[in-house]
């Protein structure tokens, strides 16, 4: 199968980075795009921090750093590239990444995992997890060093 448009969540961590890597290298070969996504609403969920203003700001300033820096490294790549901002409030990230893969017609979705396990993952849940479960495209899961 050519995979030609590859999508991939970022957050800023060297596990995301790691798979950006992996997607940059597949994309390269192929003569292919990536488009970096970071999922907003996902960061308040995950910590269980309430919606406020000053919560929302800082939000949107770390995930604008993460898709600047992601970026940054598409072009060092010298891969086609861009970024979008999800800002889908009550979605989880499986679903919004899911619903940007689908519109945006991708080949494949490259997520990084952090491999929790026990109760780091009962609480804090699997974010690969949710987006292979939602997919419609298939997902390339990049294990991280397990030291985010």
């Amino acid at each position: 199968m050519s995979y030609r448009r590859i999508l991939v969540p970022v957050d800023g961590s060297r596990t995301s980075n790691k798979a950006l890597v992996a997607a940059l290298e597949l994309a390269r070969e192929r003569g292919g795009s990536v488009r970096v996504v970071h999922a907003l609403d996902e960061l308040a969920l995950v910590a269980g921090l309430e919606y406020s203003a000053v919560v929302m700001q800082a939000a949107r300033e770390q995930a604008d750093k993460a898709l600047d820096d992601a970026l940054a490294i598409v072009k060092a790549a010298g891969v086609e590239g861009d970024s979008r901002l999800i800002d889908a409030p009550g979605q989880r990230l499986g679903e919004a990444v899911a619903a940007e893969a689908a519109a945006w017609k991708a080949d494949l979705v490259v997520v990084g995992t952090h491999g929790r396990r026990g109760i780091g993952r009962i609480l804090l849940g699997s974010g690969a997890e949710s987006v292979i479960r939602m997919s419609a495209v298939p997902v390339l899961v990049i294990r991280g060093e397990g030291d985010d």
